[in-house]
């Protein structure tokens, strides 16, 4: 008679064991920071001087109370990221709650709230700042391209994730599951590669559209063509050379559009036989999701920041040019899913758990 031994789980996942930690450090940090910048009244990145204060939520926050709730909402994360590190027991019904509660809401808050438009935008133009500076172009400062309100917004969409994948883990390990992969046995179906595929397929689709529709707009403007905009307007904006930046900005989601699609193709499995060293081997990934996420978060933040703004229609036009930022929370969720689902499908069997 044979029988079958059941997965054992080890709980052995190191680099999960580490967020916590890494979170309550990164929040407890620029928690102090806030802090100094309360008693002292200066330093406080998102106040009157900032110069994208009003492409942010954070507009609705008075200057004056930003320090002192950046402060607390901070280091209340850093003790509940702490409390994170606690053996895997699982707590009381209503504490479990709580604390999932507000460790999603605070990371939620900071990786998606705070950013704003401002970390897109730099994402966009960075290949045209780099690649554009040994030859002065664009003529630019770039004293007032990075400045201390984006490294602040950029602090703060670190400290997010870092602490979505604590609470995650520690969510994980108080449901009974792997705290590496999720997985608790149950064989969920729409987990599967085979259902990531399916829908992954759709979400990856709509990912793509959404990208492809602004950068349409941008390059038409760039061809002259004022294509949802007034003529004078693309008449100022050709003589300011913005024109130009908008076509840099269309570059950028044309290639993401590209890279979308590489989540539901081979060729985003494999790297191609035209690709020098690497052709044919596997692609990593982490080197398709972590870029992929960083952008989910980047669109879905410029899109809650556009839909709240009414600047953003300020355009000389109508729905054609700003419509496709409409659609940015949409491209921001459908990108995800189609992350996820591709992480799904390529995951494989888990190190620690042995499920898979």
């Amino acid at each position: 008679m044979t029988t079958t031994a059941p997965h054992r789980h080890h709980d052995t996942a190191r680099r999960p064991d580490r967020l916590a930690p890494l979170a309550a450090g990164w929040l407890g940090l620029w928690g102090v920071l806030a802090l100094i910048a309360t008693a002292t009244d200066t330093g406080y990145p998102f106040g009157a001087d900032d110069p994208n204060r009003e492409s942010s939520l954070l507009r609705f926050l008075p200057a004056d109370l930003g320090p002192p709730l950046f402060a607390g909402m901070l280091l209340v994360a850093a003790v509940v990221a702490l409390a994170l590190t606690a053996p895997a027991t699982r707590p009381a019904r209503p504490v479990r709650a709580l604390l999932l509660g507000y460790g999603w809401a605070v990371a939620f808050a900071l990786a998606v709230v705070v950013p704003g438009m401002q970390v897109l935008v730099i994402l966009g133009y960075a290949p045209m700042l780099l690649l554009g500076a040994p030859f002065g172009w664009p003529p630019v400062d770039y004293a007032d391209v990075f400045t201390w309100p984006l490294a602040a917004r950029t602090a703060s969409m670190v400290g997010g994730v870092l602490l979505a994948g604590a609470v995650l883990v520690w969510q994980r390990r108080t449901a009974g599951a792997c705290a590496a992969c999720g997985r608790d046995g149950t064989g969920r179906g729409w987990t599967t590669p085979a259902a990531a595929a399916r829908w992954g397929r759709w979400a990856a689709g709509i990912a793509a559209v959404v990208p492809f529709g602004y950068a349409l707009t941008r390059f038409a403007w760039a061809a002259g063509i004022p294509l949802g905009i007034d003529p004078d307007f693309l008449t100022e904006m050709r003589e300011t050379d913005a024109v130009w930046a908008g076509a840099g900005l269309g570059a950028f989601a044309t290639v993401g559009a590209v890279l979308t699609l590489g989540l539901v193709s081979r060729w985003g499995e494999r790297f191609p036989r035209w690709t020098p060293v690497l052709a044919g081997r596997r692609v990593p990934v982490r080197l398709a999701v972590v870029p992929a996420t960083v952008v989910t978060l980047a669109v879905t933040a410029t899109g809650l920041s556009a839909l709240s703004s009414a600047s953003f229609v300020d355009l000389g036009g109508g729905p054609v040019a700003w419509g496709p930022l409409l659609l940015f929370p949409l491209w921001g969720v459908a990108l995800g899913a189609a992350t996820y689902a591709y992480h799904l499908r390529r995951r494989g069997a888990c190190r620690h758990c042995r499920r898979g």
